[in-house]
């Protein structure tokens, strides 16, 4: 992420701004430790600005921008729906009290991010990056496309439903119906809590993950699991192309539709021919594998 630097830049310090637009259009800024209170719109189509200890009251703070950096800086609970159509945006060290933020923006990068109201925020963005962000909120991230997410915290079901081409580290997520009608999502690392896990998707890929899921991994097309565990987790894989290597013994499968499942065990195996074809799957678990020896 580039920003331009020199001498031509304005700085703004400690100042307390108001009403509408107050800084409308505004072009090489450095702003310190500023209050944006009572009045839409104060940056909107704004460009090279970088904001270091600042708080935003009020509603739509950076519409239309581009080239924003933000440190240490506070979007408050009024704040709401405050970076749309904005391109190049960089946030560390911030919270975003203020649900609906991000909205078909895109070359954005949050780092040491707070969300404790992240209701639809990050939709239909794209080119997202995230490094240790927790966020608590439902909808979180639906249809943004080319994220890779390191270290997340989420309290918030119906996440990522529609999102494409999507990277997760070590993320602990409890999250209901979390990727459905995904594509080309891989998660790493990480725990699951949630029921419908993943349905619809295409191209869902979990490694070194443990989940729970009531009902979890259904109707996927092309899931892969490897080196995963799953706690509580029953009627899975229902109507899902599944290669699933699980390391311990799952408490119930339903019908996928074809594919490999390898377990520690299987507590209850649900195979009903007149809804798939049965063939189509191939069952180990360690369990068998010793009864035979």
């Amino acid at each position: 992420m580039k920003f331009r630097k020199g001498n031509h830049m304005k700085t703004i310090h400690q100042e307390f701004l108001t009403g509408e637009r107050a800084l409308f259009q505004g072009k090489d800024l450095q702003i310190f430790d500023t209050t944006f209170a009572d009045g839409e719109s104060p940056l909107k189509e704004s460009r090279n600005i970088e904001l270091y200890g600042s708080m935003f009251k009020w509603k739509y703070p950076l519409w239309y921008s581009r080239d924003i950096r933000m440190e240490d800086c506070i979007l408050f609970e009024m704040g709401r729906a405050g970076i749309w159509y904005t391109e190049n945006l960089s946030m560390k060290n911030c919270i975003i009290e203020a649900s609906k933020t991000f909205r078909r923006a895109s070359g954005i990068s949050l780092d040491h991010v707070t969300m404790p109201n992240a209701g639809e925020t990050l939709w239909n963005c794209n080119q997202v990056q995230m490094k240790n962000v927790t966020a608590k909120g439902d909808y979180f991230a639906m249809n943004s496309s080319n994220m890779v997410i390191d270290g997340f915290e989420l309290v918030g079901n119906y996440s990522f439903d529609g999102v494409k081409n999507v990277e997760i580290h070590h993320a602990k997520m409890l999250s209901k119906d979390a990727f459905w009608n995904s594509e080309n999502v891989t998660v790493y690392d990480s725990f699951i809590s949630g029921e419908y896990l993943g349905w619809n998707a295409k191209n869902l890929t979990l490694i070194n993950c443990t989940i729970e899921s009531n009902q979890g991994m259904c109707y996927i097309d092309n899931l892969v699991m490897k080196n995963c565990r799953l706690l509580n987790t029953t009627l899975a894989f229902e109507y899902s192309t599944v290669d699933a290597e699980i390391n311990n013994t799952i408490d119930s499968v339903l019908n996928p539709s074809g594919g490999s499942i390898r377990a520690e065990g299987i507590r209850e195996l649900i195979l009903e021919a007149d809804k798939v074809d049965v063939a189509k799957t191939v069952i180990q678990t360690a369990d068998a594998l010793k009864e035979a020896v």
